[in-house]
């Protein structure tokens, strides 16, 4: 049985199947659009974002640093015996003088060995004065024979000359005259040979005595080094100032080369500072500073820049010119801030949040009516504590945004209400 078809029925179906394929089109269309849509800026509340605004100007660079005040003259005190201490004269706080004695040490055996060395040297003393009197009575005695020896030889020339005056005249026979002529060339052979003996006697009591002398100096500097030794276990400041700080307990025993206490000098003091070592590269000594001591800020020059780092900081020592504010003391917390060079007609800006100096950074810059801020890239150049130059991407009259903007990093404008 057939079944009659209505004539609507044709166009309904085209215009279905029109309706499907444009649906698919605009699926597609919508899918190779969507992802090059960008996303609408993101609203930010500017109360909650910290601006700065670009200007022309002047600079000073100055790099900052924390740190405490310190003696110019600081002055470990070693011991320099082993003792036990048995007194503290002073505590720390006290003033003190060169010679002022801070503690007592004990040593029995160093006491003792001090009265030996006494003893001995002593004992040289004595032996020195005895070899000289002795080497002195031989020397006299040495003396004595050379000059018979001498008396007798001229005897014998006499004696000889006047025998060949006789025998000339025939009166004494030619026997007689050599036997006078050889007495007299004994005496002599005798007194040159008394002459060589007594310089050689002379040579030996010099080197004797030289050599006692020695002796005797030896006694005599560990006799001195004995004193020494003694006279350190009254331990003594050394320089006037103030005692800092005792290292040790009554009845303690200690070695040579133990600290047993610090004295400074509390009117001469300076600033040892620390600074970041990745500001530190500019400093150099002679450049001024000045130093915040709470109390009062004092100009002062850089001394010494360590050549080390420790935990990412640099050690930067300022003597300080002016007078000390009040209340100035060593240990005392200070802040300080050394002045690099000072520029004239740059632009600048206040320091923001991420930027490192000589690099480039992308700041949002506020546009139009402060409605919204576009991200520009912007090369900075030198910098100082607060402010920063700007070599390239801003202009005079320009708004950024300083404040910490990595949570918009996606973003290349936001809006700002």
């Amino acid at each position: 049985m057939d079944i009659q078809r209505s004539p609507l029925t044709r166009p309904r179906r085209t215009r279905r199947t029109v309706l499907i394929l444009l649906a698919a089109v605009a699926a597609l269309v919508i899918t190779l659009l969507l992802p090059r849509v960008k996303p609408a800026a993101p609203r930010v509340d500017r109360s909650a974002v910290w601006t700065g605004r670009v200007e022309r100007g002047s600079m000073h660079r100055q790099v900052r640093g924390s740190g405490r005040l310190a003696p110019e003259e600081n002055r470990w005190i070693p011991a320099r015996t082993n003792g036990r201490v048995e007194s503290i004269a002073l505590q720390p706080g006290a003033p003190v003088d060169p010679d002022t004695v801070i503690l007592v040490l004990a040593n029995p055996e160093l006491r003792q060995a001090f009265l030996e060395s006494r003893s001995q040297l002593k004992q040289a003393e004595v032996e020195l004065i005895n070899l000289r009197v002795q080497l002195a009575s031989q020397q006299m005695n040495q003396q004595a024979e050379a000059a018979r020896v001498e008396s007798e030889y001229q005897l014998a020339r006499l004696q000889a000359e006047a025998e060949e005056s006789l025998a000339a005249e025939g009166l004494i026979s030619e026997v007689a005259v050599r036997l006078s002529r050889v007495r007299a060339d004994s005496w002599a052979v005798r007194r040159d040979m008394e002459t060589k003996k007594a310089e050689a006697f002379s040579e030996a009591v010099n080197a004797q005595i030289e050599a006692k002398q020695e002796e005797l100096e030896q006694r005599r500097a560990l006799h001195a080094y004995r004193r020494q030794q003694l006279d350190s276990l009254q331990v003594r400041a050394g320089i006037g100032g103030v005692l800092q700080q005792t290292l040790v307990d009554i009845g303690q025993h200690v070695s040579p080369g133990v600290n047993l206490a610090r004295v400074a000098d509390p009117g001469r003091l300076m600033a040892e500072l620390r600074v970041a070592a990745t500001q530190a590269r500019d400093l150099q000594a002679g450049q001024r500073a000045q130093v915040d001591t709470r109390n009062g800020v004092v100009s002062g020059t850089v001394l010494r820049v360590a050549p080390a780092v420790h935990d990412g900081m640099v050690q930067v020592d300022i003597t300080l010119n002016g007078e000390l504010p009040r209340g100035a003391r060593p240990d005392l917390a200070v802040d300080g801030a050394v002045e690099l060079e000072h520029l004239e007609d740059i632009l600048l800006m206040p320091r923001p949040a991420f930027g490192q100096e000589n690099a480039v950074v992308e700041l949002f810059r506020v546009e139009g009516n402060g409605g919204h801020a576009t991200r520009v890239p912007v090369r900075l150049g030198r910098g100082s504590v607060t402010q920063v130059e700007v070599l390239e991407g801003l202009n005079a009259g320009d708004e950024v945004i300083l404040s910490d903007m990595s949570r918009w990093s996606g973003y290349d404008r936001i809006r700002l209400k």
